[in-house]
């Protein structure tokens, strides 16, 4: 059950925000690659496929679940987990659902997982063992909320849908109080852009320097945070084209970061 949201900029006391993923949906190093991303000993430029953890005292949530969900909640040692908040239904953003059954089993209860309908047909698509009138002992236990364009609360953090254009395909980002979080976008509209308005951290992706034909690249991330006025932004969904964490953070103007993986946010 959805609880309404209250008001269009509810704070969330002690949010932390945890960057499970960073990278764009081959990961960085990709596979066989040579170059010098993908062979450099730096820790910001190895990235899983994009995720945040989101904690507050009470809850719990993760955006995204991609392939490498199951390491992600191991390498940040996630003991609890009370729901899963779903961007779109691409392979890299879903395809990690399965292991939820770890925390069924541990928790003792399904996992509350909030998507539109788009992206709720894909995971039934995906995983329909789950769904089945007839399951298998061990397979994942979901309970899906469908959720649209509006607000809502996931136990004590609100959450602004905000709709932004994946080439044609229409993708959630999320406005959680002060902090906004947005993936796999090349196109927002202006009414969207006024629910973002006013977040004191804004995170979009952008995905290499040359132009994309779905994502935002480096120069129209950096422009997109210019005209929104937000005074801290960090970079994801990245791929080894951007280049090295270290050269290109250093071109970057004062307020904008690049997200690594393993980056924490007291918001």
């Amino acid at each position: 059950m959805l609880n309404p949201m209250k008001t269009k900029h509810d704070t969330i006391p002690d949010l932390k925000v945890s960057f499970l993923g960073t990278g764009t949906s081959s990961g960085v190093p990709m596979i066989a690659c040579p170059c010098e991303v993908c062979q450099s000993d730096d820790r910001r430029d190895k990235r899983l496929r994009c995720s945040i953890l989101l904690e507050t005292a009470h809850t719990k949530l993760v955006v995204d679940t991609g392939p490498d969900f199951r390491y992600q909640m191991l390498r940040a040692d996630v003991k609890r987990l009370d729901a899963i908040l779903f961007t779109h239904p691409h392979k890299d953003h879903v395809a990690g659902l399965d292991d939820v059954r770890a925390f069924n089993f541990f928790m003792h209860k399904p996992m509350k997982v909030f998507a539109n309908e788009m992206t709720q047909e894909v995971i039934i698509r995906e995983f329909p063992y789950a769904f089945a009138d007839t399951k298998y002992p061990g397979v994942p236990e979901i309970q899906l909320n469908t959720i649209d364009n509006e607000p809502f609360a996931i136990g004590d953090i609100p959450v602004m849908p905000i709709q932004v254009w994946h080439m044609k395909m229409p993708v959630l980002g999320f406005r959680f109080g002060d902090f906004t979080y947005i993936t796999d976008a090349n196109r927002i509209e202006p009414a969207e852009r006024e629910k973002i308005a006013g977040s004191r951290i804004l995170v979009i992706n952008a995905l290499r320097k040359e132009k994309h034909i779905s994502h935002f690249n480096l120069e129209e991330a950096i422009q997109i945070v210019k005209e929104l006025g937000v005074p801290q932004a960090y970079f994801i969904h990245m791929s080894h084209q951007l280049g090295k964490h270290a050269d290109i953070s250093a071109t970057l103007p004062e307020g904008i970061h690049l997200a690594y993986d393993g980056l924490v946010l007291e918001v």
